[in-house]
């Protein structure tokens, strides 16, 4: 474990004492306003990893990001990371800590996991004002006519608490407000959360944050924040969060971990002014996106990559023996046993998302196969055989117990398709094409679906954002991460399905419209046997069990 004082840390990036602030011995931030000092620099090549349908217990991703990010750093190239910061929900939930695992981590692990630098409190702090000034307008005198019936903006906390998806607020008399249905979201669900992701300057932020359509009127005209005079007040609470925040390896590599977006309900990036410094400080940038190719990954491509006007170099397709069973037997049972059969059966959505990247999205890929102690010989020799059949790059990773050394293979694998592999990058969809369009693309090319069915009330939302003329805006899709279909219990590779739009949202601020397929929930809940009981804090007061 090399670790470096953020001074140190800094000074590797060529960094001056002005152009960051440091948050401790370990942490610093670095200042937003250096992307202006940088400009005329070239940008680094830009890897993204990404993965097949995980199981519920996730295949890695993390770690292999990181663990790449230090073989990268082993053979002498100047390499930054680019991570989302975990949001306290899962890390106290089930998912556990988002840092990565064994000696593919960033550190400090403990401080990223829970409060870090303050970003998601800046976040939900900005969040629940807009809330609050909203009823408070309401309550006095209501001059924008704002229809309490039609409020679309909830509030939010950082934590899974399904008793607040629906709550009545208000209660207790005049004095207490309007009472009103509302409800929370978790803050990684939060529209500025995917804004303080989205924004390329200060000013872009605050202009964001005013286009936020809070609801509509009596008339059924929309309301933005804007129009209550509420952004600069929460641009001021995000102006610090805004700049990115600098960590580094068990190993030394620099990463930057900002903005935590659920790639499930969200766009499932970090944010794009971390990935654009990166890319003027370094060689090489790996980044992330939220769970498969079908959800952070297209959303990488056509939400993020477009916003910032970044171009992807290559791509990592993780996967592992454990997620072909889980693919191939249709449930987690028996799948640490060897068993080459459920690898065949589960191979099918391991292809499948490799021909999206390579022959919808046109970047090269390399397949990291993510070795886990239960994996046999002969099932990674099976693996091997298949993807050789296919004829792509691929390589064994064991970044859990090697860290970069067990990357090294891969990180070659890498860098020789940026230079040597075909890359006629291109977006799924035209702005220009209807949201009706730009979600049956998706749905037919990265999920593999017959069409697109849409609800009644998902029709009713279409007609709204099309009266109210916010078009030519780019579409997320809000969907299951364990299934191509909107269906979590669909494994594999279905076939003859449809797509089921229950809803949609119109997120201006962010730049682009919600779709909500399935039933999905922007407040998660906590599991029957929550990860904070392990949680705890020894007598001399090192915080222990966040796994």
């Amino acid at each position: 474990m090399h670790i470096k004082k953020i001074e140190e840390l800094a000074k590797s990036l060529g960094l001056s004492k002005e152009e960051y602030s440091p948050y401790g011995w370990y942490i610093g931030k670095v200042d937003w306003r250096l992307i202006d000092n940088l400009k005329d620099r070239d940008r680094g090549k830009l890897i993204l990893v990404t993965s097949i349908n995980p199981t519920p217990k996730g295949e890695g991703k993390t770690t292999t990001t990181i663990g790449l990010g230090d073989a990268f750093s082993r053979l002498g190239k100047k390499v930054i990371i680019c991570l989302r910061e975990p949001s306290l929900g899962p890390v106290f939930g089930v998912k556990g800590g988002a840092v990565g695992g064994g000696k593919a981590k960033v550190f400090p692990d403990v401080d990223i996991n829970l409060h870090f630098t303050g970003d998601i409190h800046a976040v939900s702090s900005a969040h629940n004002l807009l809330s609050a000034v909203i009823d408070n307008h309401i309550y006095q005198g209501n001059e924008l006519d704002i229809d309490p019936l039609q409020i679309y903006w909830k509030r939010c906390i950082d934590m899974n608490d399904r008793q607040l998806r629906l709550i009545i607020s208000g209660l207790g008399g005049k004095g207490n407000g309007i009472p009103r249905e509302d409800g929370f979201e978790i803050t990684a669900a939060s529209e500025v959360m995917a804004i303080l992701a989205m924004a390329k300057s200060l000013t872009d932020l605050k202009e964001r944050l005013g286009n936020i359509v809070i609801g509509v009127n009596r008339k059924g005209n929309p309301i933005l924040s804007k129009d209550l005079k509420i952004e600069g007040a929460m641009t001021a609470l995000l102006k610090n969060a805004f700049s990115p925040n600098l960590v580094q390896t068990l190993e030394g590599t620099p990463a930057f971990i900002h903005c935590g977006p659920f790639g499930n309900i969200a766009h499932g990036c970090n944010s794009v002014i971390a990935t654009q410094i990166a890319s003027l400080l370094a060689d090489y940038v790996i980044t992330e996106a939220g769970f498969g190719v079908d959800l952070g990954g297209e959303k990488f491509f056509d939400i993020k990559c477009r916003i910032g006007n970044l171009h992807p170099d290559s791509a990592v397709l993780v996967t592992s023996i454990r997620s072909l069973k889980y693919h191939g037997l249709g449930n987690q049972k028996g799948i640490e046993q060897e068993n080459l059969d459920a690898i065949e059966k589960g191979m099918p959505n391991l292809l499948h998302h490799l021909n999206v990247l390579r022959d919808i999205f046109k970047v090269p890929v390399v397949v990291a196969i993510n070795r886990f102690p239960t994996d046999t010989e002969n099932e990674i020799r099976l693996l091997e055989d298949r993807l050789k059949d296919v004829n792509v790059r691929f390589a064994v990773s064991n970044v859990y117990e090697a860290g970069g050394e067990g990357a090294l293979e891969l990180a070659r694998e890498v860098i020789d398709s940026i230079y040597n592999d075909p890359n006629s990058f291109r977006y799924l969809y035209s702005l220009e094409e209807s949201y009706e369009e730009k979600i049956e693309k998706i749905s037919r090319l990265v999920y593999g679906a017959e069409g697109v069915r849409f609800s009644d009330e998902a029709k009713t939302d279409l007609d709204k954002i099309y009266k109210w003329r916010f078009i030519n805006l780019p579409v997320c899709i809000a969907k299951t991460q364990y299934s191509l279909t909107d269906d979590p219990k669909k494994l594999g590779k279905p076939t003859s399905f449809y797509i089921n739009v229950q809803k949609l949202k119109i997120s201006l601020g962010a730049g682009f419209v919600v779709a909500y397929t399935g039933n999905i929930l922007t407040m998660p809940g906590l599991p029957k046997l929550p990860s904070a009981v392990k949680i705890d804090v020894d007598d001399n007061g090192e915080i222990v069990g966040i796994t």
